[in-house]
């Protein structure tokens, strides 16, 4: 599933693509729902408008015009990409047509992704309660061993919780996890301001240095271009269990924490 730093990426890529500000000419719909029903009746009063910005919240993609914003969400397989008239493809959910011939194509094989309508996102269903960016000034060691301090779940399940901290995946969370020599199961309580502070560096730094790589092509995400992120050759400890620890050469552990795979080095992390 795309992460904060693939979201990103996309979000730069329609953003270039979109500088001239096109005026979006036709909505078309190849299906009625893909996670949720597509509200069609809602989408469509945005037609005729020029896209003024492109926007990430979260993992959540805003295409604005003065009307309202197309709320676009990946899933696990979601990809844009411009797609010029005979470029056709099987699971191209959705079409956009604009005033300069351009013409971007939503594919999502799974069918997890989202496609919505918003006009305020201080009252969207699926952002309203969402917590600080990452990357924001809003995110400090203080306001994440703040919003901890009660929570006796695992560390690293609490960095992934959307209402801590948004954006922070599965793989983020080990990467920044394992560079701060913290533990994953580490009880959320017990994380002392000093270690919170470490922590909020290190999930900066690895957003950011994943961005810089144009994130981490696993499974199906790609570019908007069409491009590939290589992250995902950088990985210290996410997906390497059983082989050694490029610090000290342990072997990467790895266990099912919240439902998801977790990895770590035994030794590094305490």
């Amino acid at each position: 599933m795309p992460e904060l730093p693939e979201v990103e990426i996309v979000k730069r890529g329609l953003a270039e693509i979109l500088e001239d500000h096109p005026r979006l000419e036709k909505i078309e719909l190849k299906r009625k729902d893909i996670r949720s029903p597509i509200p069609a009746k809602k989408l469509s009063t945005l037609v005729g408008e020029k896209i003024t910005s492109v926007q990430r919240r979260a993992k959540y993609l805003l295409l604005w015009t003065p009307k309202g914003a197309m709320l676009s969400h990946l899933g696990m397989t979601g990809t844009w990409r411009v797609a010029p008239k005979g470029d056709e493809r099987s699971h191209d959910h959705i079409y956009l047509h604009f005033s300069n011939g351009l013409r971007l194509a939503y594919r999502d094989p799974r069918r997890f992704g989202v496609f919505d309508f918003v006009t305020d996102p201080a009252t969207h269903p699926s952002l309203k309660n969402l917590g600080p960016e990452p990357l924001s000034k809003d995110f400090t060691g203080e306001s994440l061993w703040e919003s901890l301090c009660k929570k006796n779940i695992a560390i690293k399940v609490a960095i992934m919780d959307q209402k801590v901290v948004v954006g922070v995946g599965n793989i983020y969370a080990s990467e920044a996890l394992f560079a701060a020599g913290i533990k994953p199961s580490l009880p959320a309580s017990k994380l002392s301001l000093d270690r919170a502070k470490i922590l909020v560096r290190e999930i900066q730094n690895v957003l950011s240095e994943s961005i810089k790589a144009g994130g981490s092509s696993i499974s199906d995400f790609e570019h908007a271009s069409g491009d590939s992120g290589y992250f995902q050759d950088r990985f210290k400890v996410y997906d390497r269990a059983g082989e050694p620890c490029v610090v000290c050469g342990t072997h990467i552990r790895s266990k099912v924490m919240g439902g998801r795979n977790t990895f770590w080095c035994g030794h590094c992390q305490k």
